[in-house]
């Protein structure tokens, strides 16, 4: 079903990555960077389904092409810990196909991104057909009217008026020091430096020590990059994707429906780990016993009734006599047990169904999880070997130098995709962080645990239905002199009330989870059942084949559901 996952992540140099080699990868394309005179080929890279450049009216038309779009930003970048571009990776709906995906990341990203002045260049990746998501990479610098990058932070000197100190950009410093606004230097006051207008330290005929103005820490940064790096924003963002999401599913005819919000901001109780996961929503969602306490706690309910039914059973079979009504009640009772039985077995059919297929899905995401998290060790190992190489080699080796940052930076690469899939398995997994897989591996044996205990539970259901059966056999052989109508007549006229009590029974023992449609298909299935036991089969086998009939139909029912 329908996921939500968005993860944001900044391109940075100062994590070893590049603006070049991360859209290089995620569009399985080869592209040379300007910056650092590496090629970044990964045109054998698997699984890309569409990919666009999207650019706002100011940006030069030549920047369509994305291998000049990315190296214009990394020829603007100067630093070496510049922030190059901005990433987003999102799941995309499954419900949805190609054509869907398109319009639902066409209309998100022009709305929050392009109207913004920001230029998107996006992936589809689709590797297996299970995992569909998209990689999203944003610029950061804002654009002038004329398509010219602006400033992301400008220099800020602290000046001096009069006693009160207040920044000032270089260009306001013009007509600040008009005023009367001084910058400030660092003077020599006897042993101490000391920060002071220049005006000042001359009448006290103070030495300078230095030549930079005093000045903010981190510069005043450009309003509209400030607003895009704000945690406010990322909100907003991660709003819009769920809303649009939801639209498309909407306009689409699917009723699944996404939610961006925590628990806690839905006002929930329950905590977003496995034990509120997907697995136990999916058993709650069929009806099925999904924690393992409950489980026990149903069992012993099953026990309860068991014992009741058997001690019924007993005292009439002793209190028979060879009289219509007495043959009569017990063949009912009988048949009611029997229907009880068979009920207790559809229940624990279904419920091993279900646990069966949930631990075959997460086991197999539980596999994958921990093969990625191998290859993230292996490849996190290379990089660093060849970090170490490079640094050792000496500056003259240009070409050896060239070749080792192209493969530290395709590992880089290599890296980050493995950790966004790693984060879309965690979130289908549903958990925040590493150290809920081994809440999700305990889960896994408990459902286990479970499984097997419905497996004796079914045997011992089997076994009683059997000797039901039995007695109903030996029942009939009983009346077999007597009138087959009045004998028909009795049993009818007491059936309901036996109905109603046996309903009542399976309410008491299952509450919330009694099922009346399970029941109809029961009374159905016993009665073909008791008509077979009059042919020369086994018990066994007439068991046997209404359970692989039961099979079938919920098989069928399950794949016409699929289709």
């Amino acid at each position: 079903m329908a996921i939500y996952h968005l993860e944001a992540k900044v391109i940075s140099r100062g994590i070893g990555r590049s603006a070049v080699a991360a859209v290089a990868y995620m569009s399985c394309s080869r592209m040379y960077n300007d910056y650092d005179g590496v090629q970044h080929d990964y045109t054998r890279k698997q699984g890309l389904v569409w990919q666009q450049v999207f650019l706002p009216d100011m940006a030069p038309a030549e920047w369509a092409d994305r291998e000049v779009l990315w190296n214009a930003v990394e020829e603007t970048e100067k630093t070496k810990d510049s922030r190059l571009a901005r990433e987003f990776v999102v799941a995309l709906p499954v419900e949805l196909n190609k054509d869907e995906w398109i319009t639902l990341l066409t209309e998100f990203i022009q709305t929050n991104f392009v109207a913004e002045g920001m230029c998107a260049d996006v992936c589809i990746h689709d590797t297996d057909g299970h995992n569909p998501h998209a990689h999203i990479m944003l610029t950061v610098r804002p654009l002038t009217m004329e398509g010219k990058w602006q400033h992301k932070t400008e220099k800020e000197y602290l000046c001096v008026k009069g006693g009160e100190e207040r920044g000032f950009t270089a260009s306001e410093f013009k007509q600040a020091q008009a005023n009367g606004w001084e910058k400030q230097y660092q003077y020599k006051v006897g042993k101490k430096k000391m920060y002071m207008a220049p005006s000042a330290a001359q009448t006290q005929g103070y030495e300078r020590v230095s030549k930079y103005p005093k000045s903010t820490k981190y510069g005043r940064q450009n309003p509209i990059s400030a607003r895009w790096n704000s945690e406010d924003q990322l909100v907003l963002w991660r709003t819009a994707w769920a809303d649009e999401v939801n639209r498309c599913l909407e306009r689409f005819g699917h009723d699944e429906r996404v939610d961006h919000r925590s628990h806690a901001e839905r006002g929930l109780d329950e905590q977003p780990t496995i034990h509120e996961g997907v697995a136990a929503r999916a058993l709650e969602q069929k009806g099925i016993i999904s924690d393992r306490c409950e489980l026990n706690r149903q069992i012993k309910a099953d026990n309860v009734l068991l014992r009741e039914l058997k001690s019924l059973v007993k005292k009439l079979m002793d209190a028979v006599k060879n009289t219509v009504p007495a043959i009569a009640e017990a063949m009912e009772t009988v048949r009611q047990k029997m229907i009880i039985f068979w009920y207790q077995l559809l229940h624990i059919g279904a419920g091993k169904k279900h646990f069966s297929d949930t631990l075959q899905v997460v086991q197999s995401d539980i596999k994958r999880y921990e093969d990625i998290v191998k290859q993230i060790k292996v490849k996190v190992r290379e990089r660093r070997a060849l970090l170490e190489e490079k640094k050792a080699t000496s500056a003259i080796q240009v070409f050896r130098h060239r070749e080792l940052a192209q493969k530290i930076s395709g590992l880089t690469e290599d890296i980050e995709e493995l950790k966004s899939e790693k984060a879309l398995l965690l979130n289908q997994l549903n958990c925040a962080y590493d150290h809920g897989i081994a809440e999700i591996k305990q889960r896994i044996t408990s459902m286990e645990n479970s499984l097997n205990k419905l497996d004796q539970q079914g045997k011992k259901y089997v076994a009683e239905l059997e000797a039901a059966l039995a007695q109903y056999t030996e029942l009939q052989q009983q009346a077999a002199d007597m009138d087959a109508i009045e004998l028909d007549t009795a049993c009818h006229s007491i059936r309901p009330n036996m109905e109603h009590k046996t309903v009542q029974r399976l309410q008491a023992a299952f509450g919330v989870k009694f099922d009346s449609r399970t029941l109809a298909q029961s009374r159905r299935d016993v009665v073909e059942m008791l008509d077979k036991s009059s042919e020369p089969v086994s018990i066994r086998r007439t068991i046997q084949q209404l359970q692989g009939q039961q099979n079938k139909q919920n098989y069928e029912k399950g794949y016409i559901q699929e289709r």
